[in-house]
């Protein structure tokens, strides 16, 4: 009796391995997304007339949503850019519970929001 065992090439399992990780990434959400949905909403500066609306996939700041920006949560910073473009503008949550967020924005200045 015979059996016959065939072999796998090193490039048959590179292949495998690629597409498995492209799987794992696509299942993933820790990298996109709109993240924590507490982040979501309506909020006011505390000390000004600010006011920041934050959806699903828009982030906008005294604007309408007709001039929002797209934007991603990555760890504790939120990543927006115009219509995807390159640069990122970066928010560093420092706080965020249900009625408070402060951020640290791309100038280094903290803004304080309620809703």
């Amino acid at each position: 009796m015979r059996i016959s065992v065939s072999t796998v090439s090193g490039k048959s399992i590179g292949l495998g391995l690629v597409w498995v990780l492209l799987l794992l990434s696509s299942c993933s959400n820790s990298n996109s997304g709109p993240g924590d949905k507490r982040l979501q909403g309506d909020w006011k500066l505390k000390e000004g007339d600010t006011k920041l609306k934050i959806t699903q996939k828009k982030f906008a700041m005294d604007s309408d949503l007709q001039y929002a920006e797209d934007y991603f949560v990555k760890g504790d910073t939120i990543f927006s850019s115009f219509q995807g473009n390159q640069p990122y503008s970066k928010f560093v949550i420092q706080k965020l519970d249900d009625h408070n967020l402060k951020l640290l924005s791309p100038d280094s200045t903290i803004m304080e929001f309620t809703r």
